[in-house]
């Protein structure tokens, strides 16, 4: 009795889809996962709807705060976790005030403009302000301004209280055990994910 070995009928080679059926269906999935984590880390893998994985966008959060302070008060969570920290050293107006002049330069109408300014003027920067902000020419500042109100018209003290922010606090920032923490529950929870990013890839692979 001839013994046919890779081949059909005939003698014909056996096609890749013949050679994969006469495979263990553990085998198979086996393959895929390893073939996956070969050709890129599972970090970089997609999802079922084509978006990053959540690995690779929780590795990206802190990696981005530390590059500049710009790019830790895009990300909601990064201004979460710098308010946090500014808190606990007592200067939490600082940011509050910079996150509201952002907010002030997008008011559309001069009636809407007028009360945000007020609220601005009376939350931070008049001498009675409940969280006044140490900026110069503060002093220079009245009430008279608020009548005829324009985006830019704190653009100058939100500059002075983002350098602030950007020399003093935020490299402070970097070195707390906020940012730390955060940043090694980021790799732990990169590092755990990662098998099962992988798993879950070839699974669908196998399943199609």
């Amino acid at each position: 009795m001839r013994r046919r070995s890779g081949r059909g009928r005939r003698g014909r080679p056996l096609s890749s889809v013949q050679r994969g059926a006469a495979r263990p269906p553990r085998e198979m999935f086996n393959r895929a996962v390893s073939r996956l984590s070969r050709k890129r880390p599972p970090s970089e893998i997609n999802d079922s709807e084509g978006h990053p994985s959540s690995s690779r966008q929780s590795s990206k959060g802190t990696s981005e705060w530390a590059t500049s302070l710009e790019n830790l008060l895009e990300d909601p969570e990064g201004v979460k976790r710098f308010r946090e920290f500014l808190k606990k050293e007592f200067s939490e107006e600082n940011v509050l005030f910079w996150l509201a002049c952002e907010e002030f330069k997008k008011t559309q109408g001069k009636k809407q403009m007028r009360e945000k300014a007020k609220e601005i003027y009376t939350t931070f920067l008049s001498n009675k302000a409940s969280s006044q902000v140490n900026v110069e020419g503060q002093s220079r500042l009245n009430e008279t301004i608020l009548e005829t109100p324009h985006p830019l018209m704190f653009q100058k003290l939100q500059d002075q209280i983002f350098n602030l922010m950007k020399y003093d606090s935020y490299s402070r920032f970097l070195k707390s055990d906020i940012f730390l923490n955060h940043k090694k529950s980021e790799e732990q929870e990169e590092n755990s994910s990662e098998p099962q990013t992988a798993a879950k890839r070839a699974s669908r692979i196998y399943n199609t």
